[in-house]
């Protein structure tokens, strides 16, 4: 039976808060006045204004409760029902125009209890309006319901005095079964959602995490919701207990309930026709549009859901774009894009600047009797069209999965890689460095896009968007040694001959010294799938040497870096960095990588007490991003030390000179690999039996010789090759 409450007339728009949850000294008015400030100074009516308003088919149940500002006009409010105290701003004798809705400023048609409006607003056809604090110059039409309840929350995982923990709002990231539930929160950074979602076993880090949010939002109730300046809000079904920031756009909306939507002049945020959100924080910046369903959510700045996308128990980070599809219980980095109606993504970690096929269905299969399976992905991950992944799955950065039912858990290490299902041979292949080998296009394009595409207002975290990049390098050197392991068995087993301990070291030897007779060996690999068909790793000859040449270069721009930053001219001045180089752990702590050793200080700091709030824990993030360029350096000068094999006392300007000049011959066969890579969109004949002639195609995808990218790595090819001409001559090596 629905409970229905029989009330006397005379209380409604009063005891917004129960007396029993007020203090001594408080009314129900108390947190209103706090929100509202003094920027505007409001009076009582006067006779003829309240003779006026009630001429214009206006009620109230007492204009003593009514509050206007001086240039108030009555003649602009018109066939309206107030209750309880309102306060109105200036309304003068003018529209207010916005894509191309014109409306007169003013009050029409509307039942408004209990609310304050800034100047010069334009409200028409609300029909219950309840509880809010409306500013300058903003719009409402059309609203069905819009209503504050006195123990909002706005979207944040609190509880009011007097609730019980029954009806605190969890996101269930990362896994079904709630094991690594996090509580929402205004302000949440990816990074945030990371350290809570991971380290379950340490109980007194979740503890703190927990209070941090508590102490971050007043329990107290009686918080009216907020319509920031210059807002518009059209043809919109309910909202209830919603705060929503200055500039945003909501149209046709159906349900927007326990949100809170930020948005300012810089980055105003937009929600559109058909959308239902429920429990969640919108971040600036945000679009959401055409019958999208999201529920206890958490979306990042500037991050968009389009074309009725479904956002459940999930965490979508920084410029990342969701249309069409289904997203349940995933902690998203930023920069991900999930565009066809089709893929499905549930109970996954993914590490950013990835990008989901058509058909793709991350996490379906569960390998268990519970709903407890998990993916992970590093960065840069490329599911292919219709590639089914098995829970519980891993995977290194950068990793591209071919079309393909994948029946079996994976735990692939190998960074840059293509993977494929070969059906016909019942195995699967692996192929590390793919990306360096085949499409160096699209890997060095997409660093780029990602740093031009990132539109954040707030970059307390830097994102690292290179390729090259400490966690990516960490990966490649692990899977350096996982060659020598494999090229080693491969070996000896088609010679025939029994497997010594030392087996790594006959793979290395015949990496770097005999790559050809590598290519004609059958490698394989083990540990890499749940399952009895064999693993086969591809163009191993090919991706050692790769790997070892990009890491070399990935020391070299750093190096670079550091010259053009210090002036640096001679030798002698980049010594201390080589004997400080160091390498280390790193882990992905939303977008920023973090070493290993800062990460740990940074979790014992919180558990002691040295990092008490979730502001001290964002100042963290910015510290160690300040920190990141030196941490970097160290980092890719020991790497390149590494595979070279040289020790930091060694290393001497001869070296220097020699891994120079062989970095020429690097940085000219990336150039070439991205010009080509491209290039066979250009004469594959299958691309081009679509145009009747060159023109037409040039017209319809313009020509090579006019893509910005590939002249723009032209460019820095010329200026790589005189920075190393430069340092060569005048620092005499």
């Amino acid at each position: 039976m629905n409970r229905i409450q029989k009330r006397p007339l005379s209380d409604l728009g009063y005891n917004f808060i129960d007396p029993s949850f007020l203090k001594k000294g408080e009314n129900e008015y108390h947190l209103r006045n706090e929100q509202l400030g003094s920027a505007i100074q409001y009076r009582k009516l006067k006779a003829y204004e309240i003779e006026a308003l009630v001429r214009n088919d206006n009620t109230s149940d007492d204009w003593n409760n009514i509050f206007v500002a001086d240039a108030f006009d009555p003649q602009l409010v018109k066939h309206c029902h107030f209750f309880g105290m309102i306060r109105i701003g200036n309304l003068e004798a003018c529209y207010l125009e916005f894509n191309n809705l014109r409306l007169p400023v003013g009050l029409y048609n509307s039942t408004i209890c209990s609310c304050d409006f800034g100047d010069n607003v334009v409200v028409h056809n609300v029909n219950f309006l309840s509880h809010y604090i409306i500013g300058n110059e903003v719009i409402l039409f059309n609203v069905n319901e819009m209503a504050t309840t006195d123990y909002a929350k706005f979207g944040n995982g609190i509880v009011k005095e007097g609730e019980t923990e029954q009806v605190r709002i969890w996101m269930e990231l990362c896994n079904e079964n709630g094991g690594r539930s996090i509580l929402p929160f205004d302000g949440m950074l990816p990074g945030d959602a990371y350290l809570w979602t991971r380290n379950r076993e340490d109980l007194a880090l979740m503890d703190k995490f927990k209070s941090f949010t508590e102490k971050q939002f007043d329990a107290q109730r009686g918080y009216y919701g907020m319509v920031g300046d210059r807002t518009v809000i059209k043809n919109c079904k309910i909202i209830k207990d919603v705060t929503i920031g200055t500039d945003a756009y909501l149209k046709g909306a159906n349900k927007l309930k326990n949100l809170t939507i930020n948005s300012s002049a810089e980055a105003a945020s937009q929600i559109g026709e058909g959308c239902e959100l429920v429990n969640g924080i919108v971040g600036y910046g945000c679009k959401i549009f055409y019958g999208v369903k999201a529920v206890r959510f958490v979306m990042a700045s500037h991050s968009q859901l389009k074309y009725g996308a479904r956002l459940i128990n999930s965490y979508l980070g920084n410029n990342a774009t969701i249309s069409c599809c289904e997203v349940l219980n995933s902690l998203i980095f930023p920069s991900h894009e999930q565009h066809h109606n089709n893929s499905f993504l549930i109970a996954a970690l993914i590490m950013g600047q990835s990008n989901m096929a058509a058909g793709a269905t991350i996490g379906s299969n569960h390998n268990s009797r519970g709903a407890d399976g998990e993916i992970i992905t590093g960065r840069g991950f490329w599911p292919g069209l219709s590639v089914t992944l098995k829970h519980n799955s891993k995977f290194a950065s950068f990793n591209i999965i071919s079309k393909g039912n994948y029946m079996s858990e994976l735990n692939i290490p190998f960074p840059f890689s293509l993977i494929v299902t070969d059906e016909h041979e019942n195995q699967l292949n692996i192929m590390p460095g793919y990306w360096f080998m085949h499409n160096m296009y699209a890997l060095a394009r997409n660093s780029w896009k990602y740093i031009d595409r990132d539109k954040r207002t707030d970059k307390t975290q830097y994102i690292e968007y290179d390729y090259l990049a400490p966690d990516s390098v960490e990966e490649m050197i692990a899977s350096l040694e996982l060659m020598e392991a494999a090229v080693g068995k491969a070996w000896y087993k088609n010679a025939g001959a029994e497997l010594p301990a030392d087996y790594k070291v006959k793979g290395k030897e015949l990496l770097i010294h005999s790559p050809d007779e590598v290519a004609q060996l059958s490698i394989y690999a083990e540990g890499m799938e749940n399952s009895k068909r064999k693993v086969k790793l591809l163009k191993v000859h090919k991706a050692y040497g790769l790997f070892k040449e990009m890491i070399v270069l990935y020391g070299l721009r750093n190096i670079f870096k550091f010259i053009e930053e210090n002036k640096a001219n001679a030798f002698d001045s980049i010594t201390p960095v080589i004997s400080n180089a160091k390498r280390s752990a790193w882990y992905n702590v939303g977008g920023q990588l973090m070493e290993e050793q800062a990460l740990h200080q940074m979790k014992e700091r919180i558990k002691n007490g040295g990092i008490g709030s979730w502001a001290d824990v964002h100042a963290e993030y910015r510290e160690l991003s300040a920190q990141y360029p030196l941490h970097k350096l160290q980092h890719a000068v020991a790497s390149m030390l590494h595979v070279t094999e040289v020790s930091p006392a060694a290393f001497k300007a001869s070296h220097f000179k020699q891994l120079l000049e062989k970095s020429l011959d690097t940085m000219q066969w990336v150039t070439e690999g991205i010009l080509q890579s491209r290039k066979k969109d250009y004469t594959n004949p299958f691309r081009k039996m679509t145009y009747d002639n060159e023109q037409e195609m040039d017209a319809v995808v313009g020509k090579l010789a006019d893509n910005g990218f590939i002249k723009q790595t032209a460019s820095e090819l010329k200026a790589y090759q005189k920075t190393v001409a430069d340092l060569i001559a005048n620092w005499k090596l």
